[in-house]
């Protein structure tokens, strides 16, 4: 087919620093520290609740805020990225996540808490869709390839990683300030990143049409992350902002309609457990699939009337994009699960400090980021089989993790090995699965898939916290180390019965 393309003015600003390493390094640091805070809170929470006195409720608001202000605006932070640039809505968003940290280490109550978690999860969700989007238009070929295995190691490792920097914060107790420094820690990383980033990230130049352009039509089949294109890996031409993205609407009413969706969704996955699953968490859950249905209806309709929707039916039309979101979305909620379930036998069964608790994930973090960065070093006939071989080992990591631990022991050396399995497996069903979705995907259409692909991540580890922990918290008839060894025994055949699901992903595709 024929279309026009548009190609940025590169910026003659002699302050900007283009090199690919430094622009990559500082998405990523600002990717790692916004998912870190999804989980560092977890081992504060304890503490949180003795010094402000807070209630069951107010404590899982003040856990889930951030979380639920984070996964609603997701989609909405690409559009806009897109529109107003993606420097510009990086740079915004990080100022907003860096000040709202710092008034959350600063809070009097909790309410204030609640308050400037949601405002930090804003920010968060304006800033982390332009780090794909960024990766999308400004690497090519090789390097992009290498930078997406690298956004897939941050994405997950942070989660682990939050335990056991949660851990070692609240055990120093830095000065008498107790869970506060969980917080006050993103304040000197958020400045830094803020100079880095006015140095580093490119500037969002208007772009110039040039001459029409033959484009081929993709391809049927999604090619595998081995066979991407060889490339320089150094920045590609597309780091400007598009005409037609910054001609497209916000899309007001889809915004209203996937916002309200995905907030009857979250809300009851997140405070249900709490109040014994309640009536109204059963009719929200139910109304949520409701407003998805008339987002989805209202979207392809205003496609088809040659509207902006918030997210292009093209992008869903991708070939393996679909197949690709499921993986990540199990995944990502084996992940959290197997996090939170552990987490709650560490210390509520096992007895274990924070920072004992948070050190014992240190196995799964390094070894999710040493494969997330080195599986595409495997011959190209072994990768087709690396996400279903990494299912796989999950599960096997998490039936041996339960079994070690099901006796109300500390699970030894057989434990820590179980955790390395658990984070290589994870990392080889995600890690390609991310970089195989986001292959085929157009440069104009970066924003509308990270914006996807970041919600789907994000709604994953959501359900994976809810559902596996009710499993674990279900099975919880009596105190002690023995009776959460088996509550977490049970949780553990259900992490590996959702990761077998995982493997299996791709037998349709093969069949046909």
């Amino acid at each position: 087919m024929t279309t026009t393309s548009t190609r940025p003015a590169l910026s003659k600003d002699g302050g900007t620093d283009n090199r690919p390493g430094l622009l990559l390094g500082v998405v990523l640091a600002a990717q790692f520290m916004a998912l870190l805070d999804v989980f560092i809170v977890n081992v504060a929470a304890p503490t949180i609740r003795t010094e402000l006195s807070a209630s069951g409720a107010g404590l899982q608001l003040v856990i889930a805020g951030y979380t639920i202000a984070y996964a609603v605006l997701l989609i909405t932070g690409a559009r806009l990225g897109d529109r107003i640039g993606h420097r510009r809505l990086y740079l915004g968003g990080l100022a907003v996540f860096t000040v709202a940290s710092l008034a959350c280490g600063l809070a009097a109550g909790t309410g204030q808490l609640i308050t400037f978690r949601l405002v930090q999860g804003a920010g968060a969700a304006l800033m982390i869709p332009q780090v794909l989007s960024l990766i999308q238009r400004n690497f090519t070929g090789e390097g992009r390839a290498r930078a997406l295995s690298a956004y897939s190691a941050v994405l997950a490792t942070g989660a682990a990683a939050g335990q056991v920097v949660g851990g070692i914060l609240v055990s120093a107790d830095l000065f008498g300030t107790g869970w506060r420094p969980v917080f006050l820690v993103n304040m000197p990383i958020g400045l830094v990143l803020l100079a880095l980033g006015a140095k580093v990230l490119p500037r969002d130049a208007l772009t110039v049409p040039e001459p029409a352009l033959t484009v081929p039509e993709p391809a049927l089949t999604v090619p595998e992350p081995a066979r991407l294109g060889p490339g320089s890996g150094r920045i590609g031409p597309g780091h400007g902002r598009t005409a037609a993205g910054r001609g497209r609407s916000l899309d007001l009413p889809g915004l209203v309609l996937l916002a309200l969706a995905v907030s009857l969704l979250t809300v009851p996955l997140v405070l249900g457990q709490e109040q014994d699953w309640p009536r109204w968490s059963w009719i929200s859950l139910a109304a949520s699939a409701v407003v998805f249905v008339t987002f989805g209806a209202y979207e392809s309709r205003l496609a088809r009337h040659g509207g902006a929707p918030l997210i292009a039916p093209r992008v869903l039309r991708v070939p393996g994009i679909g197949r690709a979101a499921l993986r990540i979305a199990l995944a990502m909620a084996v992940n959290a699960g197997f996090l939170f379930g552990l987490t709650l036998h560490l210390q509520g069964g096992l007895g274990h400090s924070a920072l004992r608790a948070g050190l014992t994930f240190a196995p799964a973090a390094v070894v999710f980021g040493v494969v997330g960065l080195t599986w595409r070093r495997l011959p190209v006939r072994v990768q087709r089989f690396l996400i279903p071989g990494g299912f796989l080992l999950a599960a096997a990591a998490s039936v041996a993790m339960g079994g070690v631990l099901r006796d109300g022991g500390t699970g030894g050396w057989g434990l820590h090995l179980a955790l390395a399995c658990m984070g290589a497996g994870l990392s080889l069903a995600f890690s390609p699965a991310l970089t195989g979705a986001l292959a085929t995907v157009r440069p104009e259409d970066a924003a509308d898939a990270s914006g996807l692909l970041a919600t789907v991540t994000q709604l994953g580890q959501l359900i994976g916290v809810a559902s596996f922990g009710t499993l674990f918290l279900g099975g919880l008839h009596a105190p002690g180390a023995h009776a959460s060894g088996e509550a977490l025994w049970r949780c553990a055949l259900a992490l590996a019965a959702a990761s077998i699901l995982g493997a299996s992903t791709g037998l349709v595709r093969r069949a046909r």
